[in-house]
């Protein structure tokens, strides 16, 4: 009956546990919002795309029209794109953080400097897309750069051909970066090979990504920042990163053989699916208004990484709540089956009830002065509030020194766990296994059908 009852108050507490992890949900998302107020008027996370040259054609295409009650037969001049990736292009990027703070909120916000070279030819092949050289209009073709939010985009932003600066003009940008960026209009009649150079600087928050284009792309970036994360469809290689405490990084070399692209597009690929894990929340940043049948980008992406997520650590320190709970019961019920205490099942009660509290305290005191302090302040306040309440139960100092120095042992565990999420399997089966020999150990001798100690004589007969 008291293993039952120890049972039945431990599974009562999985109620306020999960009001813990809600809680602990709650306020991750308070944060998330709070943070992108903050990074509001700066400018949300960048996808940059370009250069691309937009060549426009003409082209004839039969219609039929129903004309009173007959078929007509028209053939209609129309107008489209050709969307031209470049030959070779390549993009430097130098990433300066600032963590910018509201209350107890923070977020990352950067301000990315962004310059670049391409080289543009005309293919030859041009029948195999079924146009003409003269179908072409080079005299109205436009140079487009995309970036998905352009409210972070600067006054320093140039493009030159040649040397000759040309003028941006806000809007059709790149599909890749959600149809967002600046273009300049070109005269192209020459149709001779095309060099170019752009520079910009771009304020963003929390992820920078780049779309490449052309036969071969490749991208260097820098930043003082110590905590990047790669991710997205390409990664850098192991030794074109470098990351140490004074920053990163970082280069990328990407050709049209991985992109899957034909350098000459009929139609502008969609924005890429690029997922933000911050703060325990998967978002998806695609173009909303893709074309049927486009196809879609893909992108290398770089996160600036904040070096301690209490939310998330937090949330994974309650999912070790009732290992505390069992540990705790464990050992009081051993007292009482072994030991000779009575523990009731309102004394159990209150001592998960402690335990819970842990996390709450936990969450509370991380949001204002930091993980490992409010991990170090709630862990010490419940050990001592239970310790001294487990002298009173067990009506022995010497027992309440066990229960302290268990409890000891699971908060440092636990924050080992925490901090190796590697091996927090292994260690946590691994104390498990040994729990599981302690009890067996200590009741070897317990007659659990008669509940009744000491059958020892019958036992070993």
């Amino acid at each position: 009956m008291k293993l039952l009852f120890a049972a039945l108050v431990g599974v009562a507490l999985i109620i306020p546990l999960i009001m813990v992890y809600g809680l602990v949900s709650d306020r991750q998302h308070q944060a998330r919002i709070a943070q992108d107020s903050i990074a509001a008027g700066w400018a949300g996370s960048q996808i940059v795309s370009g250069p691309i040259l937009v060549i426009p054609y003409t082209d004839e295409r039969v219609t039929t029209e129903v004309v009173e009650g007959r078929k007509v037969t028209r053939t209609v001049k129309v107008r489209d794109e050709l969307f031209l990736s470049p030959e070779r292009q390549s993009v430097d990027t130098r990433i300066d953080p600032e963590v910018k703070k509201r209350a107890i909120y923070e977020t990352v916000t950067y301000s990315a400097a962004l310059s670049g070279t391409a080289q543009f030819v005309l293919p030859e092949d041009l029948k195999r897309y079924g146009i003409a050289r003269d179908q072409l209009l080079l005299g109205e073709a436009q140079i487009r750069l995309g970036m998905s939010d352009p409210r972070g985009l600067q006054t320093d932003a140039k493009l030159s051909v040649g040397g000759k600066e040309l003028t941006l003009e806000p809007g059709n940008g790149v599909a890749a970066s959600g149809g967002s960026g600046v273009h300049s209009n070109f005269d192209w009649s020459s149709g001779e090979p095309l060099a170019l150079q752009w520079s910009y600087t771009l304020r963003g928050n929390r992820t920078l990504s780049l779309v490449p284009r052309g036969k071969d792309t490749s991208w260097s970036v820098k930043s003082p920042w110590p905590h990047p994360s790669f991710t997205g469809s390409f990664l850098p290689s192991p030794e074109d990163q470098k990351v140490s405490a004074d920053g990163f990084e970082a280069k990328w070399s990407v050709s049209n053989l991985a992109l899957g692209q034909a350098q000459l597009l009929k139609q502008d690929p969609g924005a890429p699916m690029i997922a933000d894990e911050s703060m325990g929340r998967v978002e998806i940043y695609a173009s909303p208004d893709m074309a049927a049948g486009a196809s879609q980008s893909l992108a290398a992406t770089i996160r600036l990484v904040e070096p301690v997520d209490l939310y998330s650590r937090v949330d994974r320190a309650v999912k070790y709540g009732f290992l505390f709970i069992g540990f705790t019961f464990l050992t009081f019920l051993m007292f009482d089956v072994v030991g000779g205490a009575r523990v009731a099942a309102a004394e159990y009660l209150l001592t998960g009830a402690g335990l819970v509290l842990f996390f709450v305290m936990l969450l509370a005191f991380a949001e204002m002065v930091g993980f490992a302090l409010a991990y170090l302040l709630a862990s010490g306040a419940i050990i001592g509030l239970l310790t001294s309440y487990s002298a009173a139960v067990l009506a022995s100092w010497k027992r309440a020194q066990v229960v302290g120095a268990l409890l000891v042992g699971l908060y440092a565990l636990l924050y080992v766990l925490l901090n190796l999420e590697a091996w927090s399997l292994v260690i946590g089966s691994v104390l498990l296994f040994a729990a599981l020999a302690g009890v067996m150990y200590a009741t070897r001798k317990i007659d659990w059908s008669g509940v009744r100690p000491g059958r020892e004589d019958e036992a070993y007969s």
